[in-house]
């Protein structure tokens, strides 16, 4: 198995992880043997248990000596709650480390230097626009804008309607696009709705599986608004964790959820609208299904932009079929 091959598996291990981690990275790792041939894989643990490398170590056992070892972050080097990765890495004689994404932590970068003076050979760049775009996305950006990445999520119709004009909204997409909403849920710190979408819908929030069961994680469910919403209202039943912040000010909201990595706005046309305004929001996901509504229920409110020149310009990072819809993502120009 060569290197691309064997971080294509990295970046699976890390996908499964995203959401389990924090403060952490969501690392994926492949240990090759000699022969090339996958001897253990790994994905960080929760907080305070082993990094990537170490459960790819431990699975591969003595065929990780002369091998290679595969990751999707540089290995760190340096003592957190648990000691470097390349000291790991070095004890288990690998004679080669590919990895796709250096770290930008300069408390825990220096794992390459590390490695090639102890005669490691490092290959670094692998698949990097695939992990940066993928599972590190949302922690990268953390690490280079101290906030969380915030991601406005909606489903519409070609004509970009979110409801019919009697206001119902239920199903817009098919089972596969309301299933990929799920599993970004389940790799999410927090999902953000406003007060009107808690009236309006009355939405629970959370992450399910595909038998209706909920997901092993389940993100914070926060409410924007200033008015107060029912005790008997879904989102704030047991299923998962609840905050109400009391605020119309999308940077207070940001700020409040500071310690989080992954957020999802999932709020209705006048959240979407205010926070597009406050130019918080990172990156877009619009699942759109082949179907025509008309009528005034827009999927998003008034964003600042009397002229064509104002608009606000996003450029494709990506488009996914989902059964008959189509999964556009967007990021800043």
């Amino acid at each position: 198995m060569n290197h691309e091959a064997a971080m294509a598996a990295a970046i699976e291990q890390s996908d499964r992880v995203k959401g389990r981690t924090y403060p952490n990275p969501p690392v994926g790792a492949v240990i090759l043997d000699r022969d090339g041939q996958i001897a253990g894989v790994g994905a960080t643990a929760p907080t305070g248990g082993p990094h990537a490398e170490i459960v790819a170590l431990r699975r591969a056992g003595e065929r990780a000596a002369g091998g290679t070892a595969v990751v999707t972050l540089e290995p760190c080097n340096h003592f957190g709650r648990t000691p470097p990765c390349v000291d790991a890495l070095l004890a288990a004689g690998v004679a080669e480390v590919a990895f796709a994404v250096a770290d930008p932590n300069p408390v825990a970068a220096g794992g390459t230097a590390r490695l090639t003076e102890s005669g490691v050979l490092v290959h670094p760049g692998v698949l990097s626009d695939a992990v940066a775009g993928g599972p590190l996305r949302e922690w990268l950006h953390k690490q280079r804008t101290g906030m969380p990445h915030v991601t406005w999520k909606f489903a519409a119709s070609v004509d970009g309607r979110s409801a019919a004009a009697d206001g119902t909204s239920k199903w817009i997409t098919g089972e596969a696009a309301r299933a990929d909403v799920h599993r970004r849920r389940a790799a999410a710190d927090a999902i953000i709705a406003g007060t009107g979408t808690v009236f309006a819908d009355d939405p629970a929030l959370t992450a399910r599986l595909p038998d209706g069961s909920l997901a092993d994680h389940q993100p914070l469910r926060v409410v924007v608004g200033m008015r107060e919403i029912s005790p008997d209202a879904t989102v704030l039943n047991d299923d998962s964790r609840t905050m109400v912040i009391r605020t119309r000010d999308p940077h207070e909201v940001v700020q409040a959820l500071s310690d989080r990595t992954d957020i999802l706005l999932e709020g209705g046309p006048t959240l979407a609208g205010a926070f597009l305004r406050a130019g918080v929001i990172d990156r877009i996901l619009a699942y759109v299904a082949p179907i025509l509504l008309g009528g005034p229920v827009m999927a998003v409110d008034e964003v600042g932009v009397s002229s064509i020149t104002q608009a606000h310009r996003w450029r494709f990072d990506g488009t996914q079929a989902l059964g008959s819809d189509m999964l556009l993502s967007l990021v800043q120009h």
